[in-house]
């Protein structure tokens, strides 16, 4: 398509879609809105605008169809209480004397098998305000300890963030789920150490809670059967390095889902869960739509190329275009997903033509969305700190602490993949 458009005008789309999604409006129709606007001011004209948009969404749409199936095995995870049992078992099995480790390990296991990060912070979040109340610790460090834990998770994950990315750098999801993984631990690390720096700050703030409401409504499976559907998933995807086999994940997921099921005696409910998991996958989806637009519009920009001038003349290692592309659109967006998303469909071309690797390139693009994924202007900020009862300015309070975990991650990743490899 012989279509350029500004660099300006594809940065004031973009801008212009960040404005009305702090406003509150719809995130998906501001996205759309911002890449309509950011093609008619790039010179795309209203066809070549339109043409653009169209195209940034059909790239994405395989994503899209894999993370819908995926749904299944959220949906299963979360229904059935599974998801609740693997947390619950890792902080029995840890002990109240490694409360932090345990909460930060029970969101990235969580997190890692294949749900949504917000979704295991909220999840464990009824057993770490218990926690907190038991053992004098306060909701700056048990959200810290779930949300880094989750971050780490995040980046070895099957997760909607994870497919993007690799869907656009043309690497399997299993290879990029394996690349993090050292960068995870390093996360880790550092989680455990601010959470115990938030446990000496806020030493005297005490957790309110209503024991009630966190009873469990249900009862949990076994371990064992909480665990087999997100094992056999991760199994199948990873065929392909070990032997060979490719089991995409369209396939991988949702049978890791069915089987998981059948092991806890729940077929009967199979379509319910299914249902749940979808519901929990289309905001998703459709968020991802939007997100397409606007990375087709930067794609087509100068944008790339102001980018890479930028970090010329500033001296700086083209490989750090991979990391601080992820980092910029994460921001803009608020969103792991969405910031992995654009980054990789819009800057991949770029980032593998100054000589890094696609698998190297779409790691250190993916840890990089992690870094400032939870500013106010999105979803994750907010479902978070209501997981918690924290209200908007203590929320707040914790946002650089989450990012210095996420910029750990990616500190890491960036010199194993832009230096080392």
């Amino acid at each position: 398509m012989d279509i350029q458009i500004t660099t300006f005008g594809a940065l004031l789309g973009l801008a212009v879609a960040i404005i009305l999604i702090i406003k509150k409006f719809q995130p998906a129709y501001s996205l759309i809105l911002g890449a309509l606007i950011g093609g008619l001011v790039g010179g795309a004209g209203l066809v070549g605008t339109v043409d653009v948009m169209m195209e940034g969404a059909r790239g994405i749409m395989s994503a899209i169809l894999r993370i819908l199936t995926s749904g299944v095995l959220a949906g299963v995870l979360i229904k059935t209480g599974a998801a609740a049992k693997i947390a619950d078992q890792i902080i029995r099995t840890l002990g109240e004397k490694r409360a932090l480790i345990a909460l930060a390990l029970s969101t990235l296991i969580l997190t890692a098998v294949g749900v949504f990060v917000d979704i295991s912070v909220i999840t464990v979040a009824p057993i770490a305000l218990a926690i907190g109340k038991k053992l004098g610790y306060s909701k700056f460090t048990v959200l810290l300890a779930m949300i880094g834990g989750g971050k780490c998770g995040n980046v070895i994950s099957p997760n909607p963030n994870t497919i993007a990315a690799s869907e656009n750098f043309g690497v399997s999801l299993s290879s990029l789920m394996a690349a993090n993984i050292i960068p995870a631990i390093f996360g880790l690390v550092a989680t455990i150490i601010i959470a115990n720096i938030l446990a000496k700050k806020h030493a005297g703030d005490k957790i309110e809670l209503n024991l009630e409401e966190n009873e469990p409504q249900e009862e949990l499976p076994s371990f064992f059967a909480a665990i087999v559907g997100p094992l056999v998933a991760i199994l199948l995807l990873s065929l392909r390095p070990i032997v060979g086999i490719t089991v995409d994940p369209l396939i991988a997921l949702p049978l890791g889902g069915i089987i998981g099921v059948l092991v806890m005696g729940k077929i009967r409910y199979i379509n319910d869960y299914m249902a749940f998991g979808l519901s929990k996958m289309m905001p998703v989806a459709i968020l991802l739509i939007g997100t397409g637009t606007i990375a087709g519009v930067i794609k087509y920009s100068g944008v790339q190329a102001s980018t890479i001038s930028i970090l010329n003349a500033m001296h700086i290692p083209e490989f750090l275009l991979a990391p601080i592309s992820g980092i910029l659109m994460g921001a803009a967006t608020a969103s792991t997903t969405s910031g992995a998303t654009i980054a990789s469909a819009t800057f991949a071309p770029a980032i593998i033509s100054v000589g890094i690797a696609p698998l190297a390139g779409a790691a250190m693009v993916h840890v990089g969305a992690t870094v400032l994924d939870s500013l106010p202007h999105g979803s994750f900020f907010h479902a978070t700190g209501g997981s918690v009862n924290m209200s908007i300015n203590e929320r707040l309070k914790l946002v650089p602490y989450e990012a210095a975990v996420g910029l750990t991650i990616t500190i890491v990743s960036t010199i194993m993949w832009g230096i080392i490899m």
